[in-house]
């Protein structure tokens, strides 16, 4: 099983196509997109966290509602084929689309802007079925600091923690990816359930913000969470992280090339320093422009697992990458929310 963390198709649909699906087949190639059913299947994905996402720079009742607008997009994609997809808010669903055959349809809120400092809105998108949000977007909110805006608070504010604890009590996930590293810290200490990286790197191998910390990667190990790596250029290369920032000084030409080796090396590192039960997969498909050689689209994650093979790494440790350590934080956060 391959169970993917972070797919901005939503966003992505919305922008080209203004939600319509009639403007072209996702079921069939959709060239202008890393994502379509055809390529899913391909790369053998038995469970996708669809992202919802609000650019964060909308207030937040605009916010809110391009938020809502996302998830009904989700759910329509669900409903619209649903030989290939079915809606999944839990690790029980999820196992029970695999064995019909079916690719586990989750959701997952990409900045805490959306829910306009309101617990009832973070209720809401709950109720309509997301199951991870992740704290901030590029910008900070009134009660946490993004990792690529200045700092404000130095962490999480009191609303902050409840908004954590709120999620905890819900069976939500907490993710930490686009977050400062006081954030991590601060929610880390603060929750009762494992804590997610949705689409993040290793910060050793490539310094740049939306990347996590060995310090930060320790502490996830203690919660029992996982850090699942993106594959975007930027964030696994530090040659292309560096042709990035210079680009716009100047004009740079060709820029450096990425690899699936560089993705494997972020798989590693986190497995050394976090464990083998606390790395996973989260590709960031459609949510950005560049991604390493080879690992173009969707379908192609056979390829990341054949390299890792390749390095050593047995079938039961593959399938932990995949999809166990994601479905296991499920469970453990689906427990806590019982006990509350």
């Amino acid at each position: 099983m391959l169970i993917d963390g972070h797919n901005d198709l939503a966003w992505a649909m919305r922008q080209l196509h203004n939600y319509d699906f009639d403007a072209l087949d996702l079921s069939q190639n959709a060239p202008a997109f890393h994502t379509d059913l055809r390529r899913l299947r391909k790369g053998g994905v038995t469970g996708q966290f669809w992202s919802v996402y609000a650019p964060s720079t909308l207030t937040g009742s605009q916010a809110a509602v391009v938020t809502v607008e996302q998830i009904m997009f989700v759910r329509a994609f669900i409903e619209r084929f649903p030989e290939d997809l079915v809606f999944a808010t839990c690790a029980d669903d999820v196992i029970n689309a695999h064995q019909s055959g079916r690719i586990a349809s989750l959701i997952g809120v990409e900045g805490g802007h959306c829910i306009d400092e309101s617990l009832v809105i973070l209720e809401m998108l709950y109720a309509l079925g997301a199951r991870y949000m992740t704290l901030t977007h590029n910008h900070n909110t009134s009660w946490a600091d993004s990792a690529t805006d200045e700092r404000k608070l130095g962490g999480l504010n009191s609303f902050g923690k409840q908004v954590v604890q709120t999620m905890n009590r819900l069976g939500m996930l907490v993710d930490l990816s686009h977050v400062s590293e006081e954030v991590m810290i601060d929610a880390l200490s603060i929750t009762n359930a494992p804590a997610i990286f949705s689409h993040s790197s290793a910060r050793a191998l490539v310094d740049v913000p939306r990347n996590v910390p060995d310090d930060v990667l320790s502490l996830l190990a203690k919660n029992g969470g996982v850090c699942m790596v993106a594959f975007v250029s930027d964030f696994v290369s530090a040659e292309f992280a560096q042709w990035s920032r210079d680009k716009d000084k100047k004009d740079q030409g060709v820029p450096p090339t990425v690899t699936v080796e560089n993705v494997a090396d972020h798989i590693e590192h986190i497995r050394e320093v976090a464990g083998i039960d606390h790395v996973g997969i989260g590709a960031d498909f459609d949510g950005a422009p560049d991604m390493p050689v080879g690992l173009n689209d969707v379908s192609t994650y056979p390829w990341l697992m054949d390299t890792l093979t390749n390095r050593g790494w047995s079938l039961p440790e593959l399938e932990q990458l995949g999809s166990g350590n994601i479905l296991r934080v499920l469970r453990d956060a689906e427990e806590v929310a019982e006990k509350k």
